[in-house]
């Protein structure tokens, strides 16, 4: 059974930093583009970054470029997302998700990503 789970959301103020990590199993890790997208409260979800689990290669979104930094453990078990310099903006329900896609070929479109995490609040107050 697949299962991607979220954890390290939480409150902070403008500025400040959370580590959110993405726990797999049930499937094959090392085969797969991950990605972490979010969706604030009326909008649609976005595509953060995603990182090559075979090369580790990234990329991430210019909306949060230079603040926020995506990784894997050595383990490619567990992906992270370093964030930085939180905005007010950066309030959302993060998702972390999985596609049998390449990255160059899942990019962040959503609907090419298989399985998806319940998500994270993160909630960044001014």
């Amino acid at each position: 059974q697949v299962q991607l789970v979220e954890s390290g959301g939480g409150s902070v103020q403008a500025g400040g930093s959370l580590r959110l990590s993405c726990a797999t199993s049930g499937f094959p890790y090392s085969w797969y583009c991950m990605a972490w997208f979010r969706q604030a409260p009326g909008k649609e979800r976005e595509g953060v970054a995603n990182i090559s689990t075979r090369s580790g290669s990234t990329y991430t979104a210019d909306s949060v470029k230079g603040r926020f930094t995506i990784s894997q453990d050595n383990a490619r078990t567990t992906m992270y997302l370093q964030m930085n310099s939180l905005k007010p903006e950066d309030t959302a329900m993060y998702y972390c998700a999985a596609s049998k896609m390449s990255c160059a070929a899942a990019g962040l479109e959503q609907t090419r990503y298989n399985y998806w995490g319940q998500g994270t609040q993160v909630t960044v107050s001014s």
